[in-house]
């Protein structure tokens, strides 16, 4: 990037935050920016910032440069009076358009709990949980589903044996959900190719998501399990506010980066009135096949104590442990291909 261009984006980012101090909600004196979005190519991406006006009590504040055919829009998500959001989208037009927040939740039809397995920190084994925890339920007599929320990173074809397969649409143009040990299931990794990245912004992400859950056909559910991406992200937000959760399950290991994700995530939920159903803490620890030497690698028992001081139910741990890979790797969870062991009994017992 030259000097010029530099300069540009500098002298832009300056200018915005000066005016970020303006951007208040007239009602509440609160900011009323959520998230801000602005694309366009160097080195007229961040052109100075040159004029602001107020707007109505739903509406906010916002400023705006267009000197060429170029677009930059920049997204703010203001709140009025009466709790909804609104999205402002202003581009090179010098006009804007507005969205309503996303509509109230709405049950799926068919579905009578829903139960979210969430991480709030990634490589923890969350979809491996999710998976043995939905067959965990399946063996004693629920019936059951699984939906794989993970768009960038769907893991559920692979765990499932159910590779290469593509959903089958019904008279009224839903989606089928591919079966395989008894369990209903859905992922976007089934409408895409194994190697296809998925490079999609936040909406698309949402949208994607509604299609997940609308136009599938579950059919008669006493449970539907939702495997959620890492994080405290969009696409965790659109499944908490678009279907009734009737609890999450935390999954998270001993070490202290993953137990800080874990009260990040615990803390989500309670804001958007999710219950917390209890926390599993997984690669508890390393026992030796050859001398039965247990050594705790990440740490001991530090999702325990989480669990205790946030007042949270524990639900056990799982250990590290080679079957656990190998049999989801295969796409032959431990659940299915060793029941009695003490890693399935523990998703079991979940």
């Amino acid at each position: 990037m030259n000097k010029t261009a530099l300069q540009c984006v500098e002298s832009g980012v300056v200018a915005f935050f000066r005016g970020v101090k303006s951007l208040r909600n007239p009602t509440s004196d609160c900011c009323s920016v959520d998230s801000i979005h602005v694309s366009g190519a160097f080195p007229n991406i961040y052109s100075p910032l040159q004029q602001h006006r107020p707007l109505t009590h739903q509406q906010t504040l916002y400023t705006k440069h267009s000197s060429n055919n170029n677009t930059h829009n920049i997204l703010l998500t203001p709140h009025n009076s009466n709790g909804y959001n609104y999205t402002k989208r202003f581009h090179g037009g010098g006009h804007h358009h507005s969205h309503r927040g996303p509509p109230p939740s709405q049950a799926i039809e068919g579905v009578k709990k829903i139960i979210a397995v969430s991480s709030a920190k990634g490589g923890v084994g969350k979809s491996t949980s999710a998976v043995n925890i939905a067959l965990g339920l399946s063996s004693l007599g629920q019936s059951v589903g699984i939906l794989d929320a993970d768009v960038f990173g769907p893991s559920l074809p692979t765990m499932m044996d159910l590779k290469n397969q593509r959903p089958a649409l019904n008279d009224s143009n839903q989606m089928i959900p591919l079966v395989n040990y008894g369990i209903k299931c859905m992922s976007m990794g089934f409408l895409t190719e194994e190697d296809d990245p998925i490079v999609w912004r936040g909406p698309m992400v949402m949208s994607g998501l509604e299609k997940l859950i609308r136009q599938v056909d579950w059919g008669e559910l006493d449970i539907l399990v939702v495997d959620l991406p890492p994080g405290t992200g969009d696409a965790i937000l659109t499944i908490c506010q678009r279907v009734p959760l009737s609890g999450a399950v935390i999954i998270s290991t001993p070490q202290d980066v993953a137990l800080a994700d874990v009260v990040r995530g615990v803390n989500m939920f309670k804001k958007v009135d999710v219950p917390i159903l209890g926390i599993v803490e997984n690669m508890s620890h390393f026992n030796c096949p050859n001398c039965q030497h247990i050594t705790p690698i990440f740490g001991s028992l530090g999702a325990k104590k989480t669990a205790e001081k946030m007042d949270i139910k524990y639900l056990g741990d799982v250990p590290i442990h080679l079957e656990i890979r190998e049999t989801s790797d295969a796409g032959k969870p431990i659940t299915v291909t060793q029941p009695n062991s003490p890693q399935a009994k523990v998703n079991i017992s979940s």
